[in-house]
């Protein structure tokens, strides 16, 4: 159609799981839902209101990389978590999604690419797509427990790579990046000219110790170019308050660059808005409240996962190592869809693998974010569906 950009022509043609979902939903038919991801509607710990009136909330005094008292509060929150920055090396924005927009306009030209993890959470084409970027894709070999590949990465490369992108711990396959994965991803980036990207939004929810993770680049020397991307929608379970955060780290030179070009990106915008920042420190106090009660019930409900599934069935919990989704491996036949669809009409929703790009098998993502009365009442048709596949 004349008149739009191509960036904007998405495809918008419902699949027989989504039709399928929409009519149940249209006939007022009863749902468990693990596919669950909002904080905000599974009964966890909420901070007071009140942190949200603060005398300034309605003054106007605009900072292109966010107030200072906001990025000094995200410094001392990740100094809590072992990471030792400067507040001069964060910039503030409504989101890590326009966080990936900026870092696009500042590293690519239109037609460059940057390399993105598969299987992953389904977002990155669209956001490289709305800045003229290209997606080349680079696979996490589930013989690797989908961690990194740096060899993977290397081939997918090609002259106008600018970035690459990471997902620490991936979403949905729970693993973390190691710190001898980081040392040879870094000798490739510092090689090849390439800037790293981390996401870490969800670097916060281990679900246990283990030496050799890498929570987050934010505060490491390293050869390249990074910049560490969180925010409250994760962190702190608050969805709505779009604040989002990057540090910029690397060589100081390269460092210094970035800032200077990302402060004139920052402020043609300005979208973070003032009562979010002045409200930053007591929000991020809340923090470690709201982490504790969705990492009980993450793991409390992967525990009845695992506990429900028959010695001798056909399909596996895969093993992670922290965030908010399981990911089950399931028998070929009858595959992705038709399971789901076996399962919807039980009334449980789940997500097919191919939703997040996975490849050579067959995969079910289930949200561990339920209460656990929704959790456990869809375990039993969930076994039982999957009981008679294979």
């Amino acid at each position: 159609m004349s008149g739009f950009s191509a960036r904007t022509d998405f495809p918008r043609t419902w699949n027989p799981l989504a039709r399928a979902l929409a009519e149940r939903r249209d006939r007022g038919l009863p749902l468990l839902d693990l596919t669950e991801t909002n904080p905000t509607r599974v009964g966890l710990p909420s901070p007071e209101l009140a942190l949200l009136a603060h005398p300034g909330a309605l003054g106007y005094a605009p900072e292109p990389q966010g107030l200072l008292s906001a990025r000094e509060a995200v410094a001392a929150y990740l100094a809590s978590r072992g990471a030792h920055v400067s507040p001069a090396h964060l910039v503030l924005s409504a989101s890590t999604s326009e966080s990936y927009g900026w870092l696009f306009k500042l590293l690519c030209e239109p037609g460059d690419n940057v390399l993105v993890p598969a299987p992953s959470y389904p977002l990155f084409e669209y956001l490289t797509r709305l800045e003229g970027v290209e997606t080349r894709t680079y696979r996490l070999p589930r013989a690797h427990g989908f961690g990194l590949d740096v060899e993977e990465v290397a081939a997918a490369r090609d002259a106008r790579t600018r970035a690459v992108l990471v997902v620490n711990p991936g979403n949905p396959t729970g693993h973390y990046l190691r710190e001898g994965e980081l040392d040879a991803l870094g000798r490739l980036c510092a090689e090849a000219g390439l800037a790293l990207i981390s996401d870490e939004v969800f670097s916060d929810f281990a679900w246990d110790e283990e030496p050799g993770r890498v929570p987050t680049v934010a505060g490491r020397e390293l050869p390249m170019l990074t910049f560490s991307l969180s925010g409250l929608s994760k962190v702190a379970g608050l969805l709505g308050l779009k604040l989002g955060w990057t540090h910029v780290g690397g060589p100081d030179a390269l460092r210094d660059e970035a800032l200077a070009r990302l402060e004139l990106v920052a402020d043609t915008y300005l979208s973070v808005n003032t009562p979010v920042q002045l409200a930053l420190p007591g929000l991020l106090s809340h923090a470690p409240r709201f982490q504790e009660a969705l990492l009980t019930r993450v793991k409390e409900n992967r525990r009845l996962l695992r506990q429900a599934r028959p010695s001798d069935a056909h399909w596996d919990v895969v093993p992670a190592q922290g965030g908010w989704s399981s990911v089950l491996r399931i028998p070929l036949e009858p595959g992705e869809e038709a399971t789901c669809l076996a399962l919807l009409d039980e009334g449980v929703v789940v997500q097919p693998g191919y939703f997040y790009d996975f490849t050579r098998g067959a995969f079910l993502v289930l949200s561990l974010l339920p209460p656990p009365d929704v959790f456990t009442a869809a375990l039993e048709p969930l076994v039982r569906v999957l009981a008679t596949s294979g």
